[in-house]
Formats: C-alpha cells, sequence, structure tokens
C-alpha cells in the first residue's frame, strides 16, 4: 500500500492512540468526526472548546434517535427533510488574562497543539500554547470524555497554565442552545434551525438550557456544573457569576494565578430528551445528573471500567504491524461510541455516519448489513434491539408498498425517525451546481438485507423468542414483497423484478429511460430467491404449534406459500455473452469507459456520476459501478450456497466462475463507496490473498485521511465495522449456518496470526488461528453444547 495512504494517523508509534499534531483549517473538520466521543446514546464533535460554529470549525452534539423534519424552498420548489439534530453545545470554555480579551478563533493563535484519542478509554486530550491578543501565552491540557458509565454524563477537566503573565485568571463555561444544522455545506442553503429555546435558568453551580424540536416536538435539556480552583486547591466559586445570554446560560468565573501556577476547571453536564426512560421531566433529569456527578477523576475511573469491559468483548489480537492495530481500533471505537449497550434500550437504527456528523442527515441506509455480523457475535442483544428498529416500522413499511401496488411490506432506502421513505427527490451536485433528480429510493435491495440480517442472527444466537416475535414477521413481509412485485413473462416463462436499482447506484434506468430503474438486477433476483427460501423456511420450522397465531394474525395463506416456490424458483438471472453473472439485463449493452482518461482528468473518479452529469453526461450509458454490485452475492454467500440458490432456480452456475466474475467487475468500479474495498477485499480473499490484504488496508485508511473524502460530516460506520468483520469472519472462513459453527481459516500472509473472543449461542469463545493452527476455547457456563466445524471436519 502506498505509504501516501497511511500519512494521517500515528503519532509516536502507539497502536493505542490516534493523535494529531498543529492545527490545520482545512482538516480541522475531518479531525473532529474523529475524535468524536461517545457512548451509542450521546456523541459529541472534537471540536476546541473556546470554537464556535463558522467555515472551519463544526461542534455537534447528537442523542440517538433524535429527528427533526423542517420545509425548505430550493429553487422555488417546497422540500422537506428530516435530520438529525445539532443539539446545544456543552463544550464552550474559554478565559482571559488579567482582564484581557477573551480566547476565540480569529482573537487567539493555537500553537504547539496535539490532540490525541485514547483508545483505550475512548478518551480526548489536547495540549496546546493559547496565544491572546496581546500576546500572552497560556498553556492548556484538556481531558474530555462522554462516559461510559452513565449514558447521560459528559465531562471535562482542562488545566490553564500562564507561561508569561500573572494576574487574575476568568474562565466563561456556557451551553449554547443557539446551534443549528449546518455541518454539511450543500445542506446550508436547506432550513436548518431545529431547535426552539425554551428555558434558561441557574441553580447554583449548575446552568441549564432546554429546548424543544420545531416539529417533532422532542424537549431537550442540557445541564453543566463548573468549577475552578487554583493549584492550591481553593474554588473559585465565591466570584462565579451567573450567564444568560440569548439562547446560552452558563457562569463566569475567576481566580488569581501566579505565572507558571496551574488552574484546574472542571465541567461536568448532563443530558436528558423528553424520549428517555425512567424519568420524569427532562431538564430535572439533566440538573440531577449534572449537579451530583462526582469530580473528574472519579467519573473518568467509571468510564475506564466501562470501556475494559468492551474490549474484553470486542478486542482483536492481531500479530500485524501497529498501523493496522491501530486502524482497527479506531475503527472499533468509533463503532462502539455509536452502537454500545446503552443503545439497546433506544429505538434507534444504524445511522451511516454514526453520532459523527449531519451527512446524510443521520438517515439509517442498508449499513446494517456490514455492522450486524459484528455485534451479533459480541453484542447479540445490541442486534436484537436494532432489528426491532426496523419491526417496528413494519405499519408504515406495508403502507409503501401498498402505495406500489404490492402486498408485504418494502422499507425505505433511507429511515429516521417512523420509518417513512426519507430519500430526498434531488441532490446538489457540487461539480455542476445543479440539483439533480435523485431515484435512490428505487433499491429495493434494502428489504434483502434486512431479511438476511434476521436470518444471520437466527443463526448466530439460536433466539426463538425473537424469531417467534419479530423475526418470522419481517421475513414473511419481505417474501410478499418480492411475490407481489414480480411479473410473469410470458415469453420465458420466467418472473421480472423491474424498474430496480441495484447496490451499484450508478445506474437509475436505462439510457433512453432515465430514473425509471433497470430490470433483472441479478443481485436483487438471486437474494430474493434466497429470501422467499428462508421465508418459507421459517413457516415450517415454527409450524402451527409456534406460528399459528403469527400465521393467523397477517392473514398467511397456503397459496402464498405456494406462490413464494413459484417466485424463487422462476426468478430471471441475467448473463452477460461470455456467459457470467450480468448485473442487470442489457448491461453489456451499455458502453465501455475510457477509465484511463477520466483517471487522468480527474484524478479520483470515484463520484463517476457526478463528474457525467457535469459533464452532461451519466453513468446509465456506461458499464460502470460505483461499489459491489453483482460481487455482493459472493460477499453475502459462501459459493456453495450460492451455487445452491442458483441450480434451485434452474440455472447451472459453475463456482469457477466466481474469479472471472470478480475481475471482470472490479475493473468497472470506481470505488465512490467507502463501503466498495472492503466488499472486493472480501470476495478476493480466497483467490489473491494479497490484493485482498491491500483492499482491506485502504478500507481501513478511508477515514483515518482527513485531507480527503467527507470524514468532516461524519465517519462511515458500515465501512468500519465491515473492514473489522473482514478480519474477524472472512479471513477465518466463519460463517454459522444450520446449528453449526464453520471455520475456513486462509489468513492473508501479511497477517501472522489473530485472536478473538466470540458469543455464539451464548457461548463465550477465545479463538486463535494462524497459518497452520485454528485453536477454540469454551470459557465454563450454563450454555448448552455447540457443534463447531473446521473446513470439512
Amino acid at each position: 500500500m502506498p505509504g501516501a495512504d497511511r500519512s494521517a494517523p500515528p503519532l509516536g508509534g502507539d497502536p493505542w492512540t490516534l493523535c494529531f499534531a498543529g492545527f490545520d483549517p482545512a482538516v480541522e473538520g475531518a479531525r473532529e468526526a474523529l475524535l468524536t466521543i461517545g457512548n451509542g446514546y450521546l456523541a459529541t464533535r472534537g471540536a476546541m472548546t473556546h470554537a464556535g460554529s463558522d467555515e472551519v470549525h463544526c461542534p455537534g452534539t447528537y442523542v440517538a434517535g433524535v429527528y427533526d423534519r423542517l420545509t425548505s424552498v430550493v429553487e422555488g420548489r417546497r422540500r422537506e427533510d428530516e435530520s438529525m439534530v445539532n443539539l446545544p453545545n456543552w463544550l464552550p470554555l474559554t478565559f482571559r488574562c488579567a482582564g484581557g480579551p477573551w480566547v476565540a478563533p480569529g482573537a487567539a493563535r493555537v500553537e504547539d497543539q496535539r490532540v490525541c484519542l485514547d483508545l483505550r478509554r475512548a478518551l480526548l486530550t489536547r495540549e496546546a500554547v493559547l496565544v491572546d491578543a496581546l500576546g500572552r501565552h497560556t498553556r492548556l491540557r484538556e481531558r474530555r470524555l462522554v462516559s461510559m458509565a452513565d449514558p447521560h454524563l459528559a465531562a471535562l477537566e482542562v488545566v490553564l497554565t500562564p507561561c508569561d503573565w500573572a494576574g487574575r485568571l476568568e474562565v466563561r463555561s456556557l451551553v449554547d442552545g443557539g446551534v443549528s444544522n449546518r455541518n454539511v455545506p450543500a445542506y446550508r442553503a436547506l432550513a436548518g434551525q431545529h431547535l426552539e429555546v425554551r428555558r434558561l435558568w441557574h441553580d447554583g453551580p449548575v446552568a441549564c438550557v432546554a429546548v424543544e424540536t420545531v416539529q417533532s416536538r422532542v424537549r431537550v435539556a442540557v445541564a453543566a456544573r463548573t468549577l475552578l480552583r487554583s493549584a492550591a486547591g481553593a474554588t473559585a466559586g465565591a466570584v462565579a457569576t451567573a450567564v444568560a445570554e440569548g439562547a446560552t446560560a452558563g457562569h463566569e468565573l475567576a481566580v488569581d494565578v501566579g505565572q507558571g501556577e496551574e488552574a484546574v476547571v472542571e465541567k461536568a453536564v448532563g443530558v436528558a430528551t423528553s424520549r428517555d426512560l425512567a424519568i420524569s421531566e427532562a431538564s430535572a433529569a439533566a440538573v440531577r445528573t449534572a449537579r451530583d456527578a462526582p469530580a473528574f477523576g472519579e467519573v473518568l475511573a467509571a468510564h475506564t471500567a466501562a470501556w475494559a469491559d468492551l474490549w474484553r468483548r470486542f478486542g482483536l489480537d492481531l500479530d500485524g504491524d501497529s498501523w493496522t492495530t491501530l486502524a482497527v481500533r479506531v475503527h472499533l471505537v468509533q463503532l462502539l461510541q455509536a452502537l454500545s449497550p446503552h443503545t439497546t434500550d433506544l429505538d434507534v437504527g444504524v445511522p451511516a455516519r454514526g453520532l459523527h456528523g449531519e451527512a446524510y442527515r443521520g438517515h439509517v441506509f442498508w449499513d446494517e448489513l456490514f455492522v450486524f455480523p459484528l455485534l451479533d457475535l459480541r453484542l447479540p442483544e445490541l442486534t436484537r434491539s436494532l432489528l426491532l428498529y426496523r419491526w417496528r416500522r413494519l405499519p408504515e413499511a406495508r403502507r409503501r408498498a401498498l402505495r406500489l401496488g404490492a402486498r408485504g411490506a418494502l422499507f425505505p432506502w433511507q429511515s429516521g425517525s417512523d420509518g417513512r421513505e426519507e430519500t430526498p427527490s434531488e441532490l446538489l451536485n457540487p461539480r455542476s451546481g445543479r440539483w439533480v433528480p435523485d431515484h435512490s429510493a428505487r433499491q429495493y435491495h434494502i428489504n434483502v438485507a434486512i431479511a438476511f440480517n434476521v436470518w444471520q442472527h437466527w443463526q448466530v444466537t439460536g433466539d426463538l423468542g425473537f424469531l417467534v416475535r419479530h423475526g418470522a414477521e419481517l421475513l414473511v413481509e419481505t417474501a410478499r414483497f418480492f411475490a407481489s412485485l414480480a411479473t410473469l413473462d410470458p415469453v420465458t416463462g420466467r418472473f421480472d423484478l423491474r424498474g430496480v436499482m441495484g447496490p451499484d447506484e450508478f445506474h437509475d434506468g436505462y439510457p433512453d429511460r432515465p430514473g425509471e430503474g433497470v430490470d433483472n438486477n441479478a443481485y436483487l433476483n438471486v437474494m430474493a430467491s434466497w429470501a422467499l427460501a428462508r421465508a418459507g423456511e421459517v413457516h415450517r420450522l415454527l409450524g402451527p404449534s409456534l406460528g399459528g397465531g403469527l400465521w393467523d394474525r397477517i392473514g398467511l395463506r397456503e397459496e402464498e406459500l405456494v406462490r413464494w416456490e413459484q417466485v424463487g424458483h422462476g426468478l430471471t438471472v441475467p448473463f452477460l455473452r461470455n456467459g457470467l453473472l450480468a448485473q442487470f439485463a442489457g448491461y453489456d449493452d451499455l458502453l465501455e469507459l475510457d477509465w484511463a482518461a477520466y483517471r487522468r482528468r480527474y484524478g479520483d473518479i470515484g463520484r463517476l456520476d457526478l463528474i457525467l452529469e457535469a459533464e452532461g453526461d451519466s453513468t446509465n450509458r456506461y458499464q460502470v459501478s460505483k461499489q459491489a454490485d453483482t460481487l455482493m452475492l459472493f460477499f453475502l454467500l459462501p459459493a456453495e450456497e450460492l451455487t445452491a440458490v442458483l441450480r434451485r432456480m434452474g440455472y447451472a452456475f459453475d463456482p469457477g466462475s466466481i474469479p472471472a466474475t470478480v475481475e471482470h467487475y472490479l475493473a468497472r468500479t470506481s470505488h465512490g463507496s467507502t463501503l466498495s474495498r472492503v466488499a472486493h477485499a472480501w470476495v478476493l480473499a480466497r483467490t489473491d490473498r494479497s490484493r485482498s490484504w491491500r483492499l482491506l488496508q485502504q478500507a481501513l485508511a478511508g477515514d483515518l485521511d482527513p485531507h480527503g473524502g467527507t470524514t468532516s460530516r461524519g465517519i462511515h460506520l458500515g465501512a468500519m465495522a465491515g473492514s473489522v468483520d473482514l478480519l474477524e469472519r472472512c479471513y477465518t472462513g466463519l460463517h454459522a449456518a444450520g446449528d453449526v459453527l464453520h471455520f475456513n481459516p486462509l489468513l492473508p500472509d501479511e497477517l501472522p496470526r489473530l485472536g478473538l473472543v466470540l458469543r455464539y449461542r451464548n457461548h463465550i469463545l477465545t479463538v486463535d488461528v494462524d497459518h497452520d493452527e485454528l485453536r477454540i476455547r469454551s470459557a465454563a457456563g450454563p450454555a448448552a453444547p455447540v457443534t463447531i466445524a473446521f473446513r470439512d471436519d
């Protein structure tokens, strides 16, 4: 892998610490996203405490599941968008020296800065020298956390040391309720003021800002207790002054300090919303959390202990280079800061950009397909909770299917609060400056992802209660949708799925029918057949004794089961003229693109769709892909299972054609999605391990280079989890099927050894694998025996 790909992360070579040195306005937004601290309920971007929102900085605090809907007017047209809401900013903390100006961006200079994320305990540390407008130097040392022990608690400690002055040190600590959603430049033309301030008040050393979202009417309270003491330990509470200005509330505190003498500021913050469990009222809960919080050291100790428990579950032991180890740990930390044990009590899904920024407006896509395998084998109760997010939204998915004239349920491509389709009808192309139609709501393969996740959760956990109460209904309604959407071609005698978009996303139609979708996407049709078979299997498994009540409630009849069999066996699978699987019907009638010419002209051509649109052209005309589409079949299904599915559909598929299929589509892929390299690294693992490893390295580096991409608007959660899953499942050949946990390890040469801890059917399994041996130990416990297969044994 080129060294340039690794330019961003490590300083000092510690694989437990992600560090950045200096201050660079061009990459500050990406650093803020990567230095986010969170606990699955609440997350805050890693902005400087003295920085407000401007063209460089974008502080953001987000609580999982808090959405709001606003109406905007774009080029004379009204549009409605639902967004994850940027909540009151609890970070503001600044100071001034001996009556001078307050330290703020534009009024102070940052020198000798080093900011790090301690990955063992998700602790942000910052060291810098701040120079005020009068040239006085003050050294700052900060520690910041969002507690993994208490989901409603955040805290920071700032140590200020005068370098070349002495006198009165004044500190201003605020909570700012006057924030808006402005993290994504393309959205700034849209309405972004989601909060109405309801109340500002003080309760002794605690200041509280209470707000309410404009449309969804979620009440949110953020309360902060700030204490200031000198090196001698004297608290400056006697000179604390309450501050309430506009949408902000807080305190100003003062203490006398000598040159070289430390002053310590501690800020404890409580966050609560009206969506929370076990509270009376959000403001009272937030104030209580802030007021009763122990000293920073005690908060940190509890937080550290909670993270130690998570690392016991999620840690991977790699005998590889330190950069890979660091990148894997960064990915795991970001995953667990967005989805943690605290998330299990929330009615939320998997936001594609985590709780780290406002890209995609915080919506839920298919990224859970890449996230759930990691969670299923570590924290299955969290996966169960996230699947219930889908189950609770079945009524809306049924309504969407009905609007298409279909039965069953069709889940939205982009989902938010209530499960309606949130995909916008147009998007801004920054290259052309034009708003262009967005037809990605035709990606009905979201149903396949949900069905696959349900089935895999059942395979790993054996959770019969979940299958009976929730999972079976999700599988049945998916089968109903595909069975009713399919139309019989009287000429071929096969069933077609028309007017769809595949995972590729570059083809929303044919050259002469843009926006109308394509026909018989191979990935969708094969996986729809797979899903129809799983629905029939769960019907047989539960039978009338366990499933009878469900079958009666949803009106499942025998004729439907027959229809599922007919459609599942008869769906059309297109093939290219060279005999390989075709991405969709008519794919090889499209033009070939001159890839070399476009790379010479543009360099990064990941988003070919935007490049071609700006040229007045369209990806609909070419054999190009943004990310894996047909190849997703090899990502999800082992070769043996895929072969069986296709043969059940009446196609004599030769698994020996898989390598040629991979090469065919890999040569036509722009990697315009961070998920692309994850999927391609997976499908190459059995035939070209060295190339697979290189793609994995690129996937690991995707968000870690702050100079490129869109990380400033949030990390890519699916890619982060998927890259770790490559190590966990792909290179170990691990999959659960038919009450057996299978291993077929084939480590890349660059990975001498891998150790991990898994949870399978209530067993805690310690797995150690190298190029010669697989060793598995099971911890003592009450779980029933399980069967493990090594290769074919």
